[in-house]
């Protein structure tokens, strides 16, 4: 789940973590009344979407008055900003954090992170802040220092103050640097986050070390422990479909193409997905309906991949396990009554209560293509797709 960057700056102050004075603001009257509260005569307005790269997409911007204040708030509600990040469709600005300006003098990154290659949380830092990650990664992977976090211990004073000298970070100001990573880190660890991300952290001429931005993803399978973290979530950022599919429990993921899939298990969905690629098509969807879907469960799902107007064609593969073939087959048949099947349909169906499953498609009276193998399903519905 992602949080907005005024909403992870909110969770960091709890860890010890400086950042500007700001406040959210979902007008641009509310805009001017934030810049007023904070004072002084420099803001900065910043678009609050769930992607990076907002400032390269004109959504961060200085105001040296209460009026230009108004007249960027006024352009950027409503905008669709488009970043790297969002895909060409970008996102709707609905709402916008004024922040008040600083003196900056050195911008660094600061990243925490799971590097599954040593199963361990991983802090990164870099002296190329305000730059891309990713950009540093690809151009001077050297400029990007990493500590591996012991997790019986957490991380000690020593790796971070170690980060703070490797990435320059003036000596007069490394006790404030090191505070600043060991909350990060316990704030990454208390609240199970899956990224947490400052870019940049700046030093300021008055001597501070302060979070400029921050991007804080947290694990959804812990969210359940959190209730403050879930009371942040901000359904206009997110696809209808996959807030539909999270009240069935169903693992549902929108991508660009046009073949929608359902299938039980993981990596059975994954491999479905390869498989339709490797024949030429493009999956509309990564969807699991899990091992224990009940035939509602299975109807819902079929319902959210039928409402994508992408979706030219449907292949469900089920292998039945946990999973019973014919309450995928009951599944499919109600949702196709309920919403009408107008796109072609190709099942491959195996396991338990195969047979029973294969009976209940083949009396339904849909137009449903039968195939046999994984191949030959993937075949079967990209050459009717096409």
């Amino acid at each position: 789940m992602n949080v907005h960057e005024y909403q992870g700056k909110e969770v960091l102050k709890q860890y010890g973590a400086v950042v500007p004075r700001g406040q959210v603001a979902f007008s641009p009257d509310e805009a001017v009344e934030a810049a007023q509260n904070l004072g002084g005569d420099l803001w900065v307005v910043k678009a609050q979407i769930h992607a990076g790269g907002r400032g390269k997409a004109g959504g961060v911007k200085l105001a040296r008055s209460l009026d230009e204040v108004k007249a960027i708030a006024t352009e950027l509600l409503g905008k669709t900003l488009v970043t790297h990040q969002t895909g060409p469709e970008g996102k709707e600005v609905k709402r916008l954090l004024v922040e008040e300006g600083c003196a900056i003098q050195k911008e660094y990154y600061v990243g925490v992170v799971i590097d599954r290659s040593h199963n361990r949380v991983t802090m990164m830092a870099s002296e190329e802040g305000g730059t891309e990650i990713e950009e540093v990664a690809a151009n001077t992977p050297e400029k990007i220092k990493k500590v591996t976090v012991d997790p019986a211990v957490g991380l000690s004073p020593f790796q971070a103050r170690q980060l703070a000298y490797a990435i320059g970070i003036p000596k007069n100001l490394t006790n404030q640097a090191v505070k600043f990573m060991l909350g990060l880190y316990q704030a990454f660890v208390d609240k199970d986050a899956s990224l947490a991300e400052i870019n940049p952290l700046i030093t300021t001429e008055d001597g501070r070390v302060m979070a400029l931005d921050a991007k804080l993803n947290f694990d959804s399978n812990a969210l359940y422990r959190h209730t403050d973290i879930v009371e942040l979530r901000d359904l206009d950022e997110e696809d209808p479909k996959e807030i539909q599919a999270s009240k069935y429990d169903l693992s549902y993921i929108a991508l660009d193409g046009n073949i929608g899939c359902m299938v039980n298990g993981a990596g059975l969905a994954m491999a479905t997905m390869d498989i339709i690629k490797h024949y030429g098509g493009e999956p509309a969807n990564f969807l699991d309906v899990g091992g224990g879907a009940t035939t509602e469960k299975v109807t819902e799902a079929f319902k959210i991949i039928l409402d994508d107007p992408h979706v030219k064609g449907i292949l469900v593969n089920i292998f039945g396990g946990i999973m019973k073939c014919d309450v995928i087959a009951n599944g499919v048949v109600e949702a196709a009554k309920q919403v009408g099947l107008d796109r072609p349909l190709v099942v491959r169906l195996e396991g338990t209560n195969v047979e029973l499953g294969k009976k209940i498609l083949n009396e339904s009276g849909l137009a449903i293509t039968a195939a046999d193998s994984m191949e030959d399903a993937a075949q079967k519905i990209v050459s009717l797709v096409k």
